[in-house]
Formats: structure tokens, C-alpha cells, sequence
């Protein structure tokens, strides 16, 4: 007589949960999907498609950004911008005809009585090494320094690990923080520093240029207050704030003067500008490349609510003529990467958990192959996973 062995529900459900987390995990993910950014505020597609059909910068924010008034504000102030970050090295020169660099002991913010401890003729570099917890170079060690260049026009030109750019404005300092170095450019927000960011093609339509000034005014309003110790900073000059690239902007062939005149228009006069304000204050201005046909608020990208962004309609983004990268797109992440994401063992599976009315992803599980997963903000994914926007659909895993 054969005999059979009686299995519970429980040991049935075991063995096909373990079936199932030993499913072969795929090499890499593939999405497709529209726009490009996290789809928060205004869409820079969209605000060039409105300025083309002849709105003003002002409606085109009014748009995009609600609750608010396009007003003027007192924008004096210093702004810090990160320019290296945690680098062990970085050099300074300055090849503008009968210009010099000084070099100064410690943080000496806008005092002019201080006397350099150094000065540098054209075309004479000076590289500072971190060495023992210091910053050094030559004879001179500290924890801090303050760099200004001057001469008819002079230009410095800053070059740490993979990157190198051109300063026109303000001054520099190196500090020592946890053991590295952070240089950041202090200068004026309101005749200095919009002049260098470089966020649209200088060769867009005035209105938009206007609006993303004003937006950027806003935005670095907004971050300043006490200097973030761990970059010695208000702003970083890349993706964490806004792409700030000093004096390369401004001379731009053909284009660069309409960026500087967008910024000069958005001036009221000496001491005031116009900012997006909310309450009487500045807004976190948030703007992006371009969204899958409708912006999303700070509460669906992030979990916290901002009364100024709400999802509205922007059709220019499916624009292909202004758009035709991001209109329509496909992308992949490898399996170590979405992993990552994750911060779980190999991924055999992701599912949309939901989206908003937007059509962006808000939630997406990630199952592992131990059975464990994890759910995270679709912004938060499309982020780690390197993946165009949060307008995203699954596509076959390879």
C-alpha cells in the first residue's frame, strides 16, 4: 500500500513562498515613460512652450505656481555656493592680463582691513592639499583660508578632482571640514550670483529666461539663513540646489547676454528684485526639465505638503518639437543598482503600488529574492535607479 504524506495550508503556503523567492533575479529593468525631473513646480518645457504663445514670465509662474504674488524683495544678500565638495585638493589661478590672486588666513568674510598672507602673479597657480587635517600649500597650513582675485576684469579659474570653472564674482574660501576641504564662492544674490546659474539654453524665449530667473531668485532666497556646516554653504552649484556655473554663463557665444538681460530685467532696481513670494516669503521654487503631461505636488513626489504646488496641466511637455528626447522614453537600470535602491538582496520583482491623478508613480515594491521587500516614493526610486522621471511603466526585465 502506498502511503501519503498530509500537508498543511501553512506548509503549502511555505514551500510556495520559497518557490517564488528563489525566482531567477534579472541582470537589469526596463521602463518606459515621459518627461524628465521630479515633475514639482514648473515644468522649464512648459514655461518655454507658454513664452513661445506669448505669455509673460509672470503668468507663466503665476501658472505653475499658485497662492503666491510675483512681487519684489530686498535680495542684497550673500549667498555661500558650494563649489567642491569633501575634495582633497584644489587649485586656483587667474590668467586675466595684470590680475592677481591673494591669499588670506581664515574665513575673513567681507573685511578689508585684513593683509594677505600671499599674492599671486598672473598665471601663477596655487594648489591647496589637504595634509595631516589641513589645508596646505607651500609654506602655509591652516584650517581656513579666504581667496579674492583682482585686476581689470579678473577671472579665476578653480579646478578640483573632474571639473574645472571660471569665476568673475565675489570671493573664495577653503575650510576644513571632517577632514576634507570645502570651497565655496560667496558673492551678491542680487547682481552676481543669478548671473551664473545655468539651468535653461540661453537662446529660449525672454519670458521663460525671466521666469527661471525669478524662479532661481526664489528658490536661493528661500535656503538662505545660517551656513550649513557640512558644506559651509547655503547652496551647492549642482543638482542638490541649482546648476551654477560662474562666469561661463554670462559669455556664452551668441546667447549668454539674453541670460544676463533676463536677470537685469528681473531687477526692480539697486537693492530689490522680483521673487515668487507665498505669505511674504520667498517660495522653495522648485522647477524641473519636463513631466508625462501634468506636474505633481510636494506632498505626491515627497510626503510633504507645500501650499504653492499644486498639479496642473502641461501639455508643452508632450510637445515632441520642443520635448523630442523626453516625450516619450526608455530606460534601464541594472540589477545592482535598483538593488541598491532598494537597500535589499537581488531584486526578482517590482510592482506599481500606485499613482497620483498626475499619472506619476507614488509608491513601487521592490520584492527581493530572500522574500523580503521594501516600498518606496516613485521619486525616490526614480532617483536612485537613475531613470529619466516618476511618469514611469514597467517594461519586460531582461
Amino acid at each position: 500500500m502506498r502511503t501519503f504524506k498530509a500537508f498543511s495550508l501553512t506548509t503549502i503556503l511555505i514551500i510556495s513562498s520559497l518557490s517564488s523567492a528563489r525566482a531567477e533575479a534579472p541582470a537589469s529593468f526596463s521602463f518606459t515613460g515621459s518627461g524628465y525631473g521630479h515633475g514639482v513646480g514648473m515644468s522649464q518645457i512648459g514655461a518655454k512652450v507658454r513664452a513661445l504663445a506669448g505669455e509673460s514670465a509672470t503668468a507663466i509662474l503665476n501658472y505653475y505656481y499658485k497662492d503666491v504674488v510675483i512681487a519684489p524683495i530686498v535680495d542684497t544678500h550673500t549667498v555661500r555656493v558650494n563649489l567642491a565638495h569633501a575634495v582633497r585638493a584644489a587649485s586656483f589661478v587667474t590668467a586675466t592680463p595684470e590680475s592677481i590672486i591673494e591669499i588670506f588666513a581664515g574665513d575673513i568674510g567681507d573685511s578689508q582691513e585684513v593683509l594677505p598672507i600671499a599674492t599671486l602673479q598672473n598665471r601663477q597657480k596655487a594648489t591647496f592639499r589637504v595634509q595631516a587635517g589641513l589645508a596646505t600649500y607651500g609654506a602655509l597650513s591652516g584650517t581656513a583660508f579666504t581667496i579674492r582675485w583682482k585686476g581689470p576684469s579678473a577671472v579665476i579659474t578653480v579646478g578640483h578632482p573632474g571639473e574645472t570653472a571660471r569665476y568673475r564674482y565675489g570671493q573664495i574660501q577653503i575650510k576644513i571640514v571632517k577632514g576634507a576641504m570645502e570651497v565655496t564662492n560667496s558673492l551678491s544674490m542680487h547682481d552676481e550670483y543669478l548671473l551664473g546659474i545655468s539651468e535653461v539654453p540661453s537662446s529660449w524665449p525672454m519670458a521663460a529666461l525671466e521666469a527661471q530667473a525669478i524662479a532661481s531668485r526664489s528658490y536661493a532666497l528661500s535656503k538662505l539663513g545660517p551656513v550649513r556646516t557640512s558644506c559651509d554653504c547655503h547652496v551647492y552649484d549642482h543638482i542638490s540646489d541649482q546648476n551654477f556655473v560662474g562666469y561661463s554663463k554670462e559669455i556664452e557665444p551668441r546667447f549668454g547676454k539674453f541670460w544676463r538681460a533676463a536677470v537685469i530685467n528681473t531687477h526692480i532696481d539697486s537693492t530689490t528684485s522680483l521673487a515668487i513670494l507665498a505669505a511674504g516669503k520667498p517660495v522653495q521654487a522648485y522647477y524641473f526639465s519636463s513631466s508625462g503631461g501634468a506636474t505633481q505636488t510636494t506632498r505626491d513626489a515627497w510626503g510633504q505638503a507645500t501650499s504653492y504646488t499644486q498639479s496642473v496641466p502641461d501639455l508643452g511637455s508632450l510637445d515632441i518639437k520642443h520635448n523630442p528626447r523626453f516625450v516619450n522614453w526608455k530606460a534601464s537600470a541594472t540589477q545592482a543598482l535598483v538593488a541598491k535602491a532598494f537597500l535589499l538582496p537581488e531584486i526578482v520583482e517590482l510592482e506599481i503600488i500606485s499613482r497620483n491623478s498626475a499619472g506619476a508613480v507614488t509608491s513601487i515594491k521592490g520584492i527581493a529574492s530572500d522574500g523580503s521587500y521594501k516600498i518606496l516614493r516613485g521619486d525616490t526610486f526614480r532617483s536612485r535607479a537613475k531613470i529619466p522621471s516618476p511618469y514611469f511603466s514597467l517594461a519586460t526585465s531582461a
